[in-house]
C-alpha cells in the first residue's frame, strides 16, 4: 500500500500502525460523505485527522484531489509544526487552519471545515446561531466566532482562530465558513451535518418575518449537555452505519 506523506515530513517505512490505518479510512470516509452532501467545493475546503501514532502530525487530503478521489492511502501525513504549502502537496489555508486547531486542542482528533451556503449566510448575521431548533442545541454556548481576515494564508491567524474556537464544538468563521471539531471522525462530521441543518432551519424561520420562539436558556443548556453524552455514547453506532452506507455506494475510499 502506498501511504503518502508530505515530502519534508516522510515517515520511516513500516511506521504505519493499525490505528493509523483506521484513521486514514475514517478520514477518507469523511471526505466522501462531505462530497455526498455537496460540500466538497471541487478541490477546496478540507478535513483533518490527528495521527494516533504521533500527536504532532495529522492527515489531510492532497491539494489537487477531488473529495471523491480521496482514499485511505493517498491522504498526506504532515507535521503541524512545519511551514507547508502546495509545494508539499497540501492546501496552505487548510494546513494553516487545521494545524492551528490541532495544536491548540489536544482533545480534538478530527476537524472539518467547509463552506455550505446556509452556514455562510448565517455567519454574516450579527446575532449568529439562535436556539430555534433541536439541531441548534448541540451548539448552545458551544460555538465560537472568528472575524473575517481573508484567506487563512498567514500563520499569524492561527492563534486568533484557536482563541475564537476556545473549548467549543464549532467555529463560525464570519463571511467565510464553518469548522467543527470532535474526538472522532464521526463526531466532527455529525456536528457539521447538524450545524448546517440548524442554519437552514433558522434561515427558513427568519425568512417568514414572523415572531420566533427561542428555546429557554435553562432547557438549552440541559439539552446541550445531553447531546454531549449522546454523541460520545449511543451515537457512536452511527459511524459504522455510515461506513456501511459508503461501502454500498462508494467503496473506493478504503483504497
Amino acid at each position: 500500500m502506498d501511504i503518502e506523506t508530505a515530502p519534508t515530513t516522510a515517515s520511516p517505512i513500516g511506521a504505519t500502525t493499525d490505528a493509523d490505518r483506521q484513521a486514514r479510512v475514517d478520514l477518507a470516509a469523511v471526505y466522501r460523505l462531505l462530497a455526498q452532501h455537496g460540500w466538497g467545493d471541487v478541490i477546496f475546503n478540507h478535513a483533518a485527522m490527528r495521527l494516533p501514532s504521533d500527536s504532532r502530525r495529522f492527515l489531510i487530503k492532497r491539494h489537487e484531489l477531488l473529495y471523491t478521489e480521496v482514499t485511505a492511502s493517498n491522504l498526506v501525513a504532515v507535521s503541524m509544526d512545519e511551514d507547508l504549502d502546495e509545494r508539499a502537496g497540501v492546501n496552505r489555508p487548510g494546513f494553516t487552519l487545521h494545524s492551528g486547531v490541532l495544536r491548540a486542542r489536544p482533545d480534538v482528533v478530527c476537524s472539518v471545515h467547509v463552506h455550505p451556503e446556509e452556514a455562510i449566510a448565517l455567519s454574516g448575521l450579527k446575532h449568529g446561531l439562535r436556539p430555534l431548533s433541536q439541531n441548534a442545541m448541540r451548539f448552545y454556548n458551544r460555538v465560537g466566532y472568528h472575524e473575517y481576515e481573508g484567506l487563512t494564508d498567514s500563520f499569524d491567524e492561527r492563534d486568533r482562530i484557536a482563541a475564537a474556537l476556545g473549548p467549543h464544538r464549532a467555529l463560525i468563521m464570519r463571511h467565510h465558513g464553518i469548522t467543527t471539531v470532535g474526538a472522532s471522525a464521526r463526531e466532527a462530521f455529525s456536528l457539521m451535518k447538524e450545524f448546517v441543518r440548524a442554519a437552514r432551519i433558522q434561515l427558513s424561520m427568519e425568512a417568514t418575518h414572523a415572531r420566533l420562539l427561542e428555546i429557554p436558556p435553562e432547557i438549552c443548556e440541559r439539552v446541550a449537555a445531553q447531546y454531549e453524552l449522546h454523541d460520545r455514547g449511543r451515537a457512536s453506532a452511527e459511524w459504522p452505519a455510515y461506513l456501511r452506507l459508503l461501502d454500498g455506494i462508494d467503496p473506493g475510499y478504503r483504497g
